[in-house]
């Protein structure tokens, strides 16, 4: 499991319930050419946003009964039988979408709050269509998808620091910059000093808090699903713990799981137990 680009969440593993895979994998496919039109290749900005466009376009016109069209057959014809078999909520899609577009011309944001609303779109939509996919509804499980899934959308925003501030993007808030004394143009250089490192941790904070407080959700997914996501959960704070023991310093390193940490992932997702957040933080090196 990594916490890198669209790997985030559940991809059809050997941990999915086997009849909800192809939809798993359609989901996972429209998210993950959605985020390439905006995001891979040499592409102008207008040239990625008409791509973007376009492919809402498309989503909208296979949710109203259209055939694919050969252009993007590959991935509107698994999720057209994914919109039809279990009727996904078409606005998550397009919200999906909404945050690629914004990614092309948006690399500053003013506040937390900034940051929160593009999680809003660019990660959160992505859990509700999972538990939309189990038929879990309830308001409570919905909040908590929300901020595992913000979570996972922060801690890739600060293992991504040394990638991400070389294309000029700064996903930390302004405000956070500008309150430990620190320049955005410092940031974008990479330059490392203490009150950088601190910044860092106060960031591995937030994401680490607001992981804790969707966990709770791992115990009212059922069966396998639910074990996938207490692997979910606790790979985000293993990244969480590496950058810690980078001393924070992901201006210039970039923490990643490796084989060698499944082992430390099952026996923490083993004991997780319901209302004990602690047993999340236990047996930390």
């Amino acid at each position: 499991m990594s916490i890198d680009h669209y790997e985030n969440f559940p991809v059809a593993s050997v941990l999915c319930p086997p009849p909800l895979r192809p939809a798993v994998a359609a989901i996972y496919w429209f998210a993950r050419t959605a985020d390439d039109l905006a995001d891979e290749g040499d592409a102008s900005p207008a040239e990625r946003t008409a791509a973007l466009q376009a492919y809402r376009a498309e989503l909208r016109a296979v949710a109203q009964g259209a055939a694919p069209s050969p252009r993007w057959s590959a991935v509107f014809t698994p999720l057209k039988r994914t919109l039809d078999q279990h009727q996904l909520p078409l606005d998550l899609l397009e919200d999906l979408i909404s945050a690629f577009e914004q990614d092309v011309h948006q690399h500053q944001y003013a506040d937390r709050a900034g940051v929160l609303d593009y999680c809003r779109r660019s990660a959160n939509p992505v859990g509700r269509l999972l538990l939309h996919l189990y038929d879990i509804r309830d308001a409570r499980s919905l909040r908590q998808s929300d901020a595992i899934c913000s979570a996972l959308q922060l801690i890739n925003f600060w293992q991504d620091l040394s990638i991400d501030t070389t294309r000029g993007r700064a996903y930390i808030p302004m405000a956070d910059l500008s309150r430990h004394g620190i320049r955005l143009t410092a940031l974008l250089a990479r330059e490392d000093s203490p009150a950088m490192r601190h910044l860092v941790a106060e960031m591995v904070g937030w994401a680490r808090g607001l992981m804790l407080e969707g966990a709770p959700l791992v115990h009212a997914i059922p069966g396998r699903a639910g074990w996938e996501l207490r692997l979910v959960v606790q790979g985000g704070l293993r990244i969480l713990e590496k950058i810690e023991h980078l001393h924070h310093d992901t201006l210039h390193f970039r923490p990643t799981l490796r084989w060698y940490d499944a082992p430390l992932l099952l026996w923490r997702a083993l004991r997780m137990k319901p209302g004990a957040a602690s047993s999340l933080q236990e047996a930390r090196p």
